[in-house]
């Protein structure tokens, strides 16, 4: 991981090349005023006249940097190829919350590189939006507030047991999971807090995107997360 570019103290609304939500980039701005741009993702138009703090990646997909540079926005090339644009990002900047836009929808291999660098990616506390879904890597423990039938939705980005499940209908405590194994899709709450913790930064948690908020405040909330398993379950 190279030195961070810059640093952030508040949440920041990230934004790539594939589609957005209009009103989740609205929600997502009120969340977290100040927006990067991941390449490709600085072609869009912010709302109410507001202005990217800076684009990060290779550059490829950015039609008019010349533009931006002239409205005052930072650009940052980086020409390595190993890494997706999201990475980039990811490994440049030090903030306590991403909320990632324009990473899923659109390209199927796209969403699967942006879920994988959530993975790769544990020290960094990111959320991707996408239409009807919020995903993020589960804390080491994780709670909230549920309606009873909430979908809540598990999918496991490597081998990762289930350590705690309070509020499911079905629960995930002392489970094995893997990408080619179990996973969890469409599980529902029951109503009022749902807990989980896993044993090692390795499961991505599923939502409505109408939770985002809550969602929010939690992660904001929830302790670091490790690239390390705990020693034992």
């Amino acid at each position: 991981m190279t030195q961070a570019l810059f640093h952030a103290a508040r949440p920041v609304t990230l934004v790539g090349g594939g589609p957005v939500d209009p009103r989740q980039l609205e929600a997502a701005l009120r969340l977290a005023p100040e927006a990067l741009a991941a390449d490709g993702g600085g072609n869009l138009a912010l709302p109410g006249g507001r202005r990217f703090r800076a684009v990060i990646g290779d550059m490829d997909s950015l039609r008019d940097p010349a533009a931006l540079a002239r409205a005052g926005v930072a650009l940052y090339p980086i020409a390595e190829q190993d890494s997706t644009d999201l990475e980039k990002c990811l490994y440049s900047v030090e903030a306590p919350l991403f909320l990632g836009l324009g990473f899923l929808g659109g390209r199927l291999d796209h969403q699967l590189a942006a879920m994988s660098a959530l993975a790769k990616h544990p020290e960094q506390r990111v959320m991707l939006l996408g239409g009807e879904d919020i995903c993020f890597l589960c804390p080491p423990a994780f709670e909230l507030d549920l309606a009873v039938g909430t979908r809540v939705s598990l999918f496991p980005m490597g081998p990762v047991g289930g350590l705690r499940s309070e509020g499911l209908r079905w629960s995930v405590a002392g489970l094995d999971f893997a990408p080619g194994g179990r996973i969890g899709t469409s599980n529902e709450a029951l109503g009022g807090p749902m807990r989980i913790a896993f044993d090692a930064p390795r499961m991505l948690v599923v939502l409505p995107g109408d939770l985002l908020a809550p969602v929010v405040a939690q992660l904001r909330g929830a302790g670091a997360l490790s690239r390390q398993a705990p020693a034992s379950r």
